[in-house]
């Protein structure tokens, strides 16, 4: 999640500079994409940290809350991702598409990841 507030962030520079000298309505997509989730990262972060600070003193009840908090939080953080891939699109159909199938590989690969440590844990 760093990776993608970190991406986030400079995409958002650099293609807002762009955006400036040269308009073109993919870019704005795709920046208002990335701009709208760019909070759900920044909440996920507070949430973890919240989490890693509190571990053990936390009622079962708010555990939940927070976790079900954290998972919609990345879900929606993902999203910044599809802006990613319309700027890559906007410049070449062959990335678009490189980078489409790899970034849904990885997301797969990552949430699967994540249930099988989830399960050991259990």
């Amino acid at each position: 999640m760093a990776a993608l507030l970190g991406t986030s962030t400079a995409v958002m520079l650099f293609q807002g500079i762009e955006q400036e000298a040269n308009p073109k309505y993919e870019r704005e997509l795709a920046l208002t994409l990335i701009a709208a989730t760019i909070p759900f990262q920044g909440i996920y972060f507070l949430i973890y940290t919240f989490l890693l600070e509190n571990n053990g003193k936390l009622s079962e009840e708010m555990m939940k809350k927070l976790n079900f908090a954290s998972a919609l939080c990345q879900v929606i953080a993902y999203f910044s991702i599809i802006g990613v891939i319309i700027l890559w699109y906007s410049m070449s159909k062959m990335v678009g598409i490189a980078f489409t199938l790899s970034a849904l590989v990885s997301m797969v690969l990552v949430r699967y990841s994540m249930n099988q440590t989830n399960e050991s844990i259990s």
